[in-house]
């Protein structure tokens, strides 16, 4: 995604995240983001697209074999979750700070 102004997501690590789209779709579950790559609009979210990668033997895993990791999903197929529900996000200047705010509940987000 090559753009002149780099974009600004309201999602970043370790959020809790609900995925509203694709094969992991489950909006009551809320999981944790483990990565955002904003160049590429995606976030890896933990237990979600999980893929298996076939390994050599290296010098950090002397065994190789199988290994499952979680892959990217697009970042419009995740919402973020306020601690009751699933929210879209405004931000709020508050104190000289800016906020995450939950349009739903109108609660800051931590």
């Amino acid at each position: 995604m090559k753009t002149r102004f780099k974009p600004k997501y309201n999602i970043r690590k370790g959020d809790q995240v609900v995925v509203i789209a694709g094969d992991d779709k489950d909006l009551k579950k809320p999981r944790t983001v483990l990565e955002v790559l904003v160049d590429d609009a995606k976030v890896v979210v933990e237990g979600v697209a999980i893929v298996t990668k076939h390994t050599k033997p290296s010098a950090q895993n002397t065994k190789g074999g199988i290994v499952k990791k979680e892959a990217a999903i697009a970042i419009s197929n995740v919402m973020l979750w306020d601690g009751k529900q699933a929210t879209k996000v405004k931000r709020e200047v508050v104190e000289g700070k800016k906020v995450r705010v939950s349009k739903k509940s109108g609660e800051a987000i931590k």
